[in-house]
């Protein structure tokens, strides 16, 4: 048997903020793609392909009264993302001004040439990446 029985292909990737309809709004921006819901403590954006169609799977914006923002680089006193979103795109510096222009902000540290690490409102990282396929 290979996966989990009973699944349906449905996939959410949750983060973690202060601000859940701001963050659902940024990811929408960025993406072009609409709020799917939006309330004070809970917003989600339906992902979709590249030909507009719905997916199973959206990225969910949940409150934490809590939350902290990941540090990049990892410092091992401070707080550790636990995930990133990596981003294909064909233009790297139009997608990093883009992503700028929407709130976004480029990371003091960037590993490599063909990535830009960016903070998003929250302070989560995300990769934008130079995607030759």
């Amino acid at each position: 048997m290979a996966g989990i029985r009973g699944a349906t292909g449905w996939i959410g990737v949750n983060l973690a903020c202060t601000d859940p309809p701001a963050l659902a709004s940024f990811y929408a921006d960025l993406f072009g793609w609409e709020v799917s819901s939006s309330e004070p403590t809970y917003a989600t954006v339906l992902i979709r392909d590249l030909s507009g169609n719905a997916t199973h799977s959206n990225l969910a914006f949940e409150f934490d009264r809590h939350y902290r923002p990941p540090v990049w680089p990892s410092d091992p006193e401070d707080q550790q993302q636990m995930v990133h979103l990596d981003i294909g795109v064909t233009d790297l510096a139009a997608a990093v001004e883009d992503a700028a222009d929407l709130g976004a902000q480029l990371a003091d540290f960037q590993p490599q040439d063909d990535v830009r690490v960016m903070l998003d409102l929250e302070g989560h990282p995300f990769c934008l990446y130079l995607d030759k396929s």
